[in-house]
């Protein structure tokens, strides 16, 4: 009878620190997920101040619109492009955020790497809510321009988005965003 209940004793104890060890591991990948959020909320508010400093025109298009999306990506590629990211859409109203992933691929004649953020304005929570859904068309080029290079910076909205691609040459004149599909980070919603 004593093996019996030493057998039980054991068994129990084991039981217990598989639980222990299993909570554990659920606080660990929960304090990753924030942490991971908190990078990316970091990065992507980087991203919107520096296009708002660099480009104060842009402040117009931000302050009508109804939500932003913005992602820190590298596209790299020999005869085949192809590139990713992360981001975060944010609701401007209700401050509800998704964090995404964006993929990218094509065919080219570049060579090389590149990193760039994207900053997509959505002029209202239809369109918004339609690109965090996935039904976003992001087979549409949209235009942003560069102050730069002599020309301005597009001060409308395009098919309800507008569109802006920053590289550390500054806001490129084509943010060309075709072949790109953004999707929902389960883990972290």
């Amino acid at each position: 009878m004593s093996t019996i209940r030493s057998t039980g004793l054991l068994t129990a104890a084991l039981l217990c620190a598989s639980l222990a060890v299993a909570q554990e591991n659920e606080g660990a990948q929960q304090n990753e997920g924030a942490q991971r959020k908190t990078e990316i909320d970091a990065t992507a508010q980087a991203t919107l101040d520096k296009l708002l400093e660099q480009h104060p025109d842009a402040r117009g298009l931000y302050d009508k619109a109804a939500g932003y999306a913005a992602f820190t990506a590298t596209k790299a590629g020999f005869l085949v492009t192809g590139g990713g990211g992360t981001g975060v859409a944010v609701n401007k109203g209700t401050a509800a955020r998704k964090y995404m992933r964006m993929g990218t691929g094509g065919i080219g004649l570049g060579i090389g790497a590149q990193r760039y953020d994207l900053i997509v304005l959505f002029e209202d929570e239809a369109h918004l809510n339609r690109f965090v859904e996935g039904g976003w068309d992001a087979s549409a080029s949209a235009q942003a321009a560069a102050g730069s290079d002599g020309v301005t910076l597009s001060s409308s909205f395009v098919g309800g988005v507008a569109v802006f691609q920053l590289t550390d040459r500054g806001l490129m004149a084509q943010a060309d965003v075709s072949g790109t599909r953004f999707w929902v980070i389960d883990d972290l919603n």
